[in-house]
């Protein structure tokens, strides 16, 4: 079974908070567990749904992983089959000498295989720099891709944070899991719910099989050593739907939403979501649930693309 930690508020000493029912039976609903092979490197992946058929792929951002999905594959796996996946560097996928987007983008496109129809990639912040990447290269074999809050005139936030040395440094050891987990924090800072948030932290961390024990993040902080980017070729018209979601308190501003809408063709449109941060699945999990399943509805009610 999933494990599911009691919950608790951080900084409120021993009070509770029970969470919804709605959250506590999404992250009970058990993930089949998977693996590809992406040029040398064992990518794993978390299933939900029946096989086959119209399928999802969710793509998550940079020093984060497939289990940040765990409350919100299964609220779309109704009708579709969900696969989310840990890119090389991240969560339990292995690591590499080097990283980048194309290279990501392979892992993505490697797990979008498989499904009955063309699938729809949901990329958050750096996987939304990939999946537009996936899209470029591979966009005839999707039918859609939807890009959340994605800074795409700019490093992702944890890009920044990497190089500004205000997160994601060397690996750090912590003597126990809950203390690894008490110095989770969100990269930009942020509102997030403390259910979801303890969540998030206990399945972000494992216990070292290097040197001294202890426990460290699963991330390897090689990933931030060449920041991504968005050229020409990557923001233009692609051979499939493209939609934006921009969180009303996130990364993309008036300014870099038309570059957003004038480089895609001025097709794709741009969509807030309100009181959101830009960890949008983290703060507004069911607003964001509801304009996937919305995109989803519209597109499978649309003529195809010319």
């Amino acid at each position: 079974m999933t494990e599911v930690p009691q919950q608790r508020v951080r900084g409120l000493g021993d009070r509770m908070t029970e969470a919804p029912e709605w959250y506590t039976q999404a992250i009970a609903t058990e993930a089949e567990l998977g693996e590809i092979l992406v040029h040398g490197a064992r990518i794993a992946t978390r299933s939900w749904g029946a096989p086959g058929g119209e399928g999802i792929v969710l793509v998550h951002g940079g020093a984060a992983h497939a289990r940040w999905w765990d409350h919100i594959a299964p609220l779309l796996a109704a009708q579709h089959r969900v696969v989310a996946l840990d890119l090389s560097g991240h969560g339990d996928s292995d690591y590499r000498p080097s990283y980048g987007l194309d290279l990501w983008a392979e892992e993505v496109l490697a797990a979008a295989d498989g499904f009955d129809s063309p699938p729809t990639i949901v990329g958050h912040s750096l996987g939304g720099m990939v999946t537009l990447r996936a899209a470029a290269l591979a966009g005839d074999r999707l039918n859609g891709v939807i890009i959340i809050d994605t800074p795409v005139s700019q490093a992702p936030p944890e890009q920044i944070a990497a190089r500004d040395k205000l997160a994601f440094g060397p690996k750090r050891r912590y003597p126990t899991r809950e203390d690894a987990m008490a110095h989770f924090r969100p990269v930009p800072p942020q509102p997030i719910l403390s259910y979801v948030e303890e969540y998030i932290a206990l399945n972000s961390v494992r216990e070292s099989d290097e040197g001294e024990p202890g426990w460290v993040w699963k991330f390897d902080p090689l990933v931030f050593s060449r920041p991504p980017v968005i050229t020409d070729e990557v923001l233009t018209r692609l051979a499939c739907w493209v939609a934006f979601f921009r969180a009303e308190n996130g990364m993309i501003d008036p300014a870099m939403e038309r570059i957003i809408y004038d480089g895609l063709g001025r097709v794709a449109p741009v969509i807030e979501i309100p009181k959101a941060g830009h960890h949008v699945m983290l703060d507004q999990p069911l607003a964001l649930v509801t304009g996937i399943r919305t995109l989803l509805g519209v597109w499978e009610h649309s003529l195809p693309l010319q």
